[in-house]
């Protein structure tokens, strides 16, 4: 049986001056933003908004400066992503790509692939999706069936991926393909492709969601060729390598922050003397909360020091996702006329949130996908 702690780091003392610096900054930058705006945070795509956080330094943080990185601290990286994360700022244009497609071509990529990528990332410029679900499959990837065929000079690529997060506006997908083998075959055979989304042979179809929105997108490959130079690390290296890369995916603070507006729009409503059954709901929200965040913590400083917690972030991401679709349930079950009279944007947030909040145990693995790793993990199946 596998045993597992989750201890935060102690935070550098540094850290409080960068807090606050970005706090001055989104404080100026999102100060015409609507709270539903806001609400959208790491689903919101601005393209000019990430090509200012890269002027400033906040993406590749971590990466070494001759890649376009900072060689800043995993923990100083945390700080920047809670704060703009708190803020509502939108960040998804630079999301993936900045979270785990960077690290992962840091880990297994060569050397050509990080000099042409990696600086783009840092600056802003160049967006990244992740190719892992698939119709039939959900979250199992192990039951990935689009194959990649040898070719002269490459692969060619045939079949499609399901709930692609922001693949309608990345230029870059990391696909997960079967490269030998079967989809009976489970975790051999399969490998990672660098694939350009303006090749040849490639449909993006967006999903609309109940809000209208376009985030997951359906993606189908007919024949593609993805050059010998766009494979990532070993053929056949694929599941081992995706593994390492969802440890990173599924223990950030937008596992906990998702509907951080919401909670600010109730705090605003409350005021300083809010009706008894008010204040325990915020005192109940505030301690889970801040429960999740050293949990989500204790995930930064493991993975900063080259662990790999797949265990202990499959248990994050699932109590994250719990606690972020109970909130706005919570919220609507709560509603009082006076609190929409102190705050009228509380009632069009929550409305969001309670539509958009159904997807969160989507992505980064389904809940049910997730318990299996953790009862796995720890020997009860």
């Amino acid at each position: 049986m596998q045993t597992f702690r989750l201890v935060p780091p102690q935070m550098p003392a540094a850290v409080g001056e960068l807090r606050e610096e970005v706090r001055d900054f989104v404080r100026v930058e999102l100060a015409q933003a609507t709270a539903l705006a806001k609400a959208r945070s790491w689903t919101g795509f601005d393209p000019e908004f990430s090509r200012k956080l890269g002027a400033r330094g906040w993406i590749g943080m971590v990466w070494p400066k001759r890649y376009g990185g900072h060689e800043r601290s995993a923990l100083e990286r945390y700080v920047v992503l809670e704060e703009l994360l708190a803020a509502g700022a939108p960040v998804a244009a630079h999301w993936i790509a900045d979270r785990q497609s960077g690290p992962l071509l840091l880990r297994y990529g060569t050397e050509e692939q990080r000099v042409e990528m990696l600086p783009a990332i840092a600056r802003g410029e160049l967006y990244f999706c992740i190719g892992l679900s698939e119709s039939g499959a959900g979250s199992d990837l192990a039951a990935v069936r689009t194959r990649a065929v040898r070719v002269e000079g490459g692969w060619r690529v045939n079949g499609s991926k399901l709930w692609t997060t922001i693949a309608n506006h990345a230029h870059i997908m990391i696909a997960m393909v079967r490269t030998s083998g079967d989809a009976d075959a489970r975790h051999e055979g399969l490998s990672q492709l660098l694939l350009d989304l303006s090749t040849p042979g490639v449909t993006v179809r967006p999903i609309v969601d109940m809000v209208g929105e376009r985030h997951f997108n359906e993606v189908f490959f007919e024949d593609v060729f993805v050059p010998e130079t766009r494979l990532v690390g070993r053929e056949g290296e694929g599941w081992r390598q995706a593994a390492a890369e969802l440890a990173l995916e599924r223990s950030g603070p937008e596992r906990y922050l998702s509907c951080h507006q919401l909670f600010v729009e109730l705090l605003a409503a409350a005021g300083d003397a809010p009706p008894e059954d008010i204040r325990i709901l915020l005192g109940n929200l505030a301690a889970d909360l801040w429960t999740i965040r050293q949990m989500s913590l204790a995930m930064a400083g493991a993975l900063a020091q080259g662990k790999e917690p797949a265990l202990e972030a499959a248990i994050v991401k699932d109590l994250g996702a719990q606690f972020e679709q109970e909130l706005p349930r919570l919220v609507q079950a709560a509603l009082q006329p006076q609190l929409e009279v102190a705050n009228p944007q509380l009632r069009p947030v929550m409305e969001y949130l309670l539509q958009t909040s159904n997807s969160f145990s989507l992505r980064g693995g389904t809940r049910e996908i997730l318990r299996g790793i953790v009862a796995r993990g720890l020997g009860l199946r």
